[in-house]
């Protein structure tokens, strides 16, 4: 069977295109598994953690006797009471138990099958002599993957078998107990109890406070992405320039494992037998239908943020007010955002984790505003003025903006719209590109006094640089500014739209050249 990009469920190196692992799983043996530690692989929805997980088995089995559980297996009904949850477990146990490894199983498994026949009702206390003691008689150590914590941690009895599972791992000189325990899932162990209950003293009680803190980085680097796009050359033949097709996919990904495979897949399915589709073009149209979609992963993402409200409104305080937020790990709303990994540490500063989760949110804020915004049914009720044999007229677009801003927002006031203008510009530029360009905001050049917007409208760029008048000082050099950017992009033409909050200002448009560069300047 050809080889595939897989972005549902686990992946296999036989089935499907996918990076190295190798070197993770050296790591994560070596610094914590070899150690015996109590370990929580907590990543976003997507992230690869089952796949890890399931390599993270096949790699430590011939050393350690490795049972490897999924807790998506366990129904509601097997966490009412805790002889329900100690049944449910040993029999899950016994079957993911690795009997082909050795001989000796059934004997080694006896007292656990002991336990599930038992009439009565087994406590938990019970279930864990029983583990005890097969881990005693084990010949190898054991260690213990539990996949989809999330799927239990709703449930008190689950916090009950954390505790215990605690107790004896802290205990494993006096009385024996699995080498080594590997939790995965969205939420980090610690914040199950904050899922149960709110009140602050129940937050951070252990049993919790002995997982060793899993810092091994999953997402994908460009030069890993790279690789494996080698191995579907190799056996493709399609003339990709692997290296800046990698680079391009990790600028729009960061290498969010689910993201980068998704922009394979697309243009490897959806642009299968066109030319020249592994490239800039092609990864720009792949990220615009994959925007378009309802995927698990978005919809996971605005189901977080309603239920979120606070960390919400600190992502659209980021985004469009350009608000620089300190990135401290103790707030809870910093603390979720990057459980869910929504944001990274930029510079002791918090930021969107990739380009395309900006991209996701911007769409998300703005669509929630479009229905009642006035200048954005403007834009759309205009719309084909502004494309021209195919092209988009970015100059009419923004002299049009000009016309439309001064006449709507002509009686709020300065402080609303120093706040909003961006916004209120987004609000107009979204429906004239929908559906045929993408857009998305260099995140090196926001904050509360510049942004960098890309425009991609069938493969032509526009930059066009916003910015909050501060005099003409400061304008010359954000025209400098943008002028450096245009060689990096190797434009001719470029963009500024000022917003100038002065009474006597004079809105209209003007051309600025500054050596071989056109710079088009709106001002409102």
């Amino acid at each position: 069977m050809q080889r595939y990009f897989n972005t549902e469920g686990l992946c296999s190196p036989s089935k499907h295109y996918m990076v190295n692992l190798e070197d993770r799983l050296y790591r994560m043996k070596s610094y914590y598994v070899e150690r015996g530690s109590y370990f929580v692989i907590n990543r976003g929805r997507q992230y690869g953690k089952t796949t890890i997980l399931r390599a993270l088995a096949e790699y430590l089995k011939v050393e350690y006797v490795v049972v490897f559980m999924d807790f998506q297996m366990l129904s509601t009904k097997n966490f009412e009471d805790e002889a329900s949850f100690s049944k449910a477990f040993a029999k899950m146990f016994l079957s993911a138990f690795p009997n082909t490894q050795m001989e000796e199983s059934e004997e080694l498994l006896s007292p656990i099958a002991g336990f599930i026949e038992r009439k009565q009702n087994d406590s938990l206390d019970e279930l864990f002599l029983c583990l005890s003691q097969m881990c005693s008689e084990a010949p190898r150590p054991v260690v213990l993957l539990i996949d989809e914590v999330d799927q239990a941690s709703n449930h008190q009895i689950f916090i009950d078998f954390l505790a215990m599972l605690r107790g004896y791992y802290l205990n494993r000189e006096n009385r024996a107990a699995f080498h080594s325990v590997i939790l995965a899932g969205v939420y980090d162990i610690k914040n199950l109890k904050l899922k149960l209950r709110r009140e602050d003293e129940h937050k951070y009680n252990s049993p919790w406070n002995i997982a060793a803190r899993f810092n091994i980085d999953m997402s994908f680097s460009v030069n890993e992405i790279a690789a494996m796009l080698k191995e579907y050359e190799r056996e493709h033949h399609v003339g990709m320039d692997t290296g800046s097709v990698a680079k391009e996919i990790y600028e729009y990904t960061s290498g969010y494992p689910y993201l980068v495979s998704s922009i394979c897949k697309w243009i490897d399915e959806e642009l299968s037998g066109k030319a020249d589709v592994w490239t800039k073009s092609g990864v720009a149209a792949a990220v615009k239908s994959i925007l378009n979609e309802r995927t698990p992963l978005f919809e996971s993402m605005i189901r977080q943020l309603n239920e979120y409200p606070e960390m919400k409104s600190m992502l659209h305080a980021v985004l469009f007010e350009g608000r620089r937020i300190g990135y401290h790990i103790d707030n809870p709303m910093i603390n979720l955002a990057v459980m869910f990994g929504y944001i990274i540490n930029k510079e002791n500063s918090i930021q969107v984790a990739n380009r395309i989760f900006e991209m996701c949110l911007y769409n998300l804020f703005l669509s929630e505003e479009e229905l009642e915004s006035a200048i954005g049914v403007e834009a759309e009720r205009n719309q084909s003025q502004f494309i021209r044999s195919g092209r988009l007229d970015m100059d009419l677009v923004l002299e049009k903006f000009v016309l439309y801003y001064t006449d709507i927002y002509k009686g709020y006031d300065g402080k609303f719209l120093e706040e909003h203008g961006r916004k209120i510009f987004l609000l107009y530029l979204k429906p004239i590109i929908n559906g045929t360009g993408n857009y998305y905001i260099e995140a090196q050049t926001r904050d509360a006094r510049r942004t960098d917007i890309i425009v991609d409208y069938l493969g032509e760029q526009f930059i066009i640089e916003t910015k909050i008048w501060r005099g003409d000082e400061y304008n010359e050099r954000g025209e400098r500014q943008l002028k450096d950017y245009l060689d990096y992009y190797h434009l001719k033409k470029g963009y500024l739209l000022s917003f100038n909050f002065n009474k006597n200002k004079k809105a209209g448009m003007r051309q600025i050249q500054i050596g071989d560069r056109t710079i088009i300047e709106a001002i409102v």
